[in-house]
């Protein structure tokens, strides 16, 4: 086996792209053993991956971890599988008295979406303007089908008095 033509075939960044049979990668392996010039390319390969990898990375925002980690201090699951937020965020510098004291339990008290009186009144009219517009769209249908029919007539009457 000749080791750069198997080297230059494009196996290796196809491995380092994780697109191999195992078949394949278990023969790269055994060869990577056997020849250090397969060895070295696939470092090489490894390595270009790794530096257009931190190339092409975003960093996140500096403040990400704070708020994340925020976050999860925030929430606590309590063993019934509720979700509890604490009252005070600076109770936690304070003195911890009862464990219980510091949480609210959070419970919805309906299923349904609340919306303020006035978007009520928004959502009603633009739900009768829709009724409106759909029934004036039928009756222009209506229309205009009728008066291509009489068009369609007036034609089929013009050819036979011109054939006459």
């Amino acid at each position: 086996m000749n080791i750069k033509e198997y080297i230059e075939s494009g196996v290796l960044e196809a491995f380092v792209l994780g697109a191999v049979s195992e078949a394949e990668e278990r023969e790269l392996m055994q060869l990577r053993k056997q020849y250090a010039e397969v060895d070295k390319t696939l470092a090489e390969l490894e390595g270009d991956m790794e530096r257009i990898a931190q190339y092409m990375a975003v960093p996140p925002p500096p403040d990400m971890f704070e708020r994340i980690e925020g976050s999860l201090n925030d929430l606590v699951i309590i063993p019934e599988n509720r979700i509890v937020k604490p009252v005070d965020r600076e109770w936690k510098q304070k003195a911890q008295p009862d464990p219980q004291s510091r949480y609210i339990e959070v419970e919805a008290e309906s299923n349904y979406m609340r919306l303020h009186k006035n978007w009520k009144w928004v959502f009603a009219a633009v739900f009768v303007l829709g009724k409106i517009f759909l029934a004036c769209a039928i009756y222009f249908y209506l229309e205009s089908r009728q008066a291509q029919q009489q068009v369609q007539e007036l034609k089929t009457e013009n050819k036979s008095l011109r054939a006459r």
